[in-house]
């Protein structure tokens, strides 16, 4: 069959279709596509004649291009069509619909379809999501073309490659592209978890689930509390306790004090239990207290210990930490007895102890105390991270200058905990 050269869906779409005679066959409703090597290929044409549907195979057709569509049978061969809902349609599956943007980091919309000459079939190569895609529709794409050529400018060009999009099925109300796992990881969390959060829950649970585990408890602490717990209660039990055993204490009892209280203990069962008993710790503080704001995911050092010593270790514990500002020098008994900022600790000699360097004047805040006093404090004095200590000097946590921009100028994510 003659195709030479690409057209887009747009083109084809309410085209007339010829009969052998050259006579009237019917428009161009719809195009079903079927998986092809290497590309989906159109397996048939749904066409209306007085308001009826019919299916007008691909291997029935004569001629197919943008200029001119003919069949080599007549009126009385074909088939009557219904709606199938197991059948992929060009128009009611896939225009229109959300699909990811890897490269751009943002979802955006189909909005035609170009196809191409391959092996005497047509074959979807890619979907246009630009402005030229919305033009081409509407008839008036070389109107416009001519008229910002006179300003010397052009329409770009937005297509996206249809390799980098998944099996699809129909019915779809969004379509996410299979995004390589080193090209995804290489998005900033706060970038994946805004995709998710565009696109619908069955395909952003799906595109949740190909993250590898690091990658996932650090999108996951940036999606909406309601979104966080379908992804957890979606997911099986194991994975979802090593995404939250992954993630900063803090975070991770943010997230299960928005899940049921049974699901949330049925998670804890299956964290190790150093790091079950720092969460645990976290969800028994009241909301809007220091208490609850805090982390208990800190470095601390005995005081006779040595510069040299305290940094060697440094070195292997702070990759376990989000955030390190400060060491804490605590007493056999873990009380507090003063911090060290890892200036000191560089500049310092190798053979001093931690008591020689650390600042005894300490500012804290004790565990029930409100969130907004912590905030005061760690302003008025240009802290990046604030101990919370209780009256008889133990420290239980800090509080540090992102915790304090999250209750100031709060994201979109963040919720109050709520205690198990």
């Amino acid at each position: 069959m003659p195709f030479f050269g690409e057209v887009y869906s747009s083109e084809i779409i309410n085209k007339t279709v010829l009969d052998p005679r050259g006579e009237d066959l019917g428009r161009v409703k719809d195009l079903a596509i079927v998986k092809g090597d290497p590309l989906p290929v159109v397996s048939m044409l749904v066409i209306e004649r007085k308001k009826k549907t019919y299916r007008l195979p691909w291997t029935d057709l004569n001629i197919f291009n943008k200029k001119i569509i003919s069949s080599r049978i007549y009126k009385d061969s074909l088939q009557v069509y219904d709606l199938n809902e197991e059948d992929l349609l060009v128009v009611r599956d896939i225009l229109d619909k959300q699909i990811v943007d890897a490269n751009g980091a943002k979802v955006v919309r189909v909005n035609d379809i170009k196809l191409e000459g391959y092996h005497n079939n047509a074959v979807l190569i890619a979907v246009d999501v630009g402005m030229r895609g919305i033009m081409r529709r509407l008839g008036i794409e070389r109107g416009s073309e001519e008229l910002l050529g006179m300003f010397k400018t052009r329409l770009p060009y937005n297509l996206i490659s249809w390799n980098y999009i998944q099996p699809l099925r129909p019915k779809l109300n969004a379509i996410t592209l299979t995004v390589p796992r080193q090209i995804l990881a290489e998005l900033h969390p706060a970038d994946i978890a805004d995709i998710i959060s565009q696109v619908s829950r069955e395909e952003g649970a799906h595109l949740f689930k190909d993250l590898d585990i690091e990658t996932a408890a650090e999108a996951l602490s940036e999606l909406k509390p309601e979104m966080q717990a379908d992804i957890i209660n979606a997911m099986d039990t194991e994975k979802a306790a090593d995404i939250i055993e992954e993630m900063p204490p803090d975070e991770a009892a943010d997230i299960l004090s928005d899940l049921p209280t049974e699901k949330a203990k049925e998670l804890l069962e299956n964290i190790e239990k150093e790091e079950a008993e720092d969460i645990q710790e976290l969800l028994g503080h009241e909301e809007d207290t220091a208490g609850g704001l805090m982390t208990n995911d800190y470095i601390a050092y005995g005081p006779l210990m040595t510069v040299s010593e305290a940094s060697a270790r440094f070195k292997q514990h702070a990759r376990e930490v989000e955030n390190v500002y400060y060491i804490y020098v605590l007493d056999k008994d873990e009380k507090l007895l003063g911090v060290a900022s890892l200036k000191e600790l560089i500049l310092a000699e190798p053979d001093n102890l931690l008591a020689d360097i650390m600042e005894t004047n300490l500012k804290t805040v004790s565990p029930g105390e409100d969130e907004m006093d912590a905030a005061e404090i760690i302003s008025k004095y240009n802290l990046l991270a604030l101990p919370v200590v209780d009256e008889q000097g133990y420290m239980h946590g800090i509080i540090t200058v992102d915790d304090i921009i999250d209750v100031l100028l709060p994201p979109e994510a963040k919720k109050k905990r709520r205690k198990l």
